[in-house]
């Protein structure tokens, strides 16, 4: 399944914690779409996007986003949703987009190397820019970035955790 990743529509920030498996989750979003999905650290991330944006993030628990986003994880984290229908919108670099965008690409289940996308986004010697890139992941989990493992196989760096990253991992191995 691959998603169409978006530049956000508005310098604003509306964001809400909800609760899931994983403990609590922070969603932003410019009012049309979804740009973050983050798993902790959240005062530190209000913060930097504040910065980056120029606005102060404002609190929106009754955006109609928020709701879908949170039914879809919840789906997905009880093994029911192998693929997301949401808008998303993440800001970044245009290398940065590109490789969260070949990050749709890879299947449920399915697992790609650090190399693998830098081919895929024609940037065969970037390996590591796209590893940089993909732990600047904005939308994760959406943006499945826990599907990105090293060469030899191993778990490597996941902005949450390895053990998040693991949780995932056989989440869908199981499906």
């Amino acid at each position: 399944m691959t998603m169409t990743l978006v530049m956000p529509t508005a310098d604003t920030v509306r964001y809400t914690l909800i609760d899931s498996t994983l403990g609590r989750i922070l969603l932003t979003s410019d009012g049309d779409h979804l740009t973050g999905l983050y798993l902790d650290d959240f005062d530190q991330v209000l913060q930097r996007l504040e910065t980056t944006v120029g606005a102060e993030p404002v609190s929106d628990d009754d955006l109609a986003l928020f709701a879908a986003a949170g039914d879809q994880l919840a789906e997905y984290l009880a093994g029911t949703r192998t693929a997301f229908d949401l808008p998303l919108a993440p800001r970044g670099t245009e290398f940065q987009r590109d490789v969260w965008q070949a990050l749709t690409t890879i299947s449920y289940g399915a697992t790609a190397g650090y190399g693998e996308l830098a081919a895929w986004i024609n940037r065969p010697s970037a390996a590591r820019a796209v590893g940089a890139a993909n732990g600047r992941n904005p939308i994760s989990i959406i943006v499945p970035c826990h599907r990105v493992i090293g060469a030899n196989g191993a778990l490597t760096g996941y902005a949450w955790g390895e053990e998040k990253k693991r949780t995932l991992l056989e989440l869908e191995a199981g499906h």
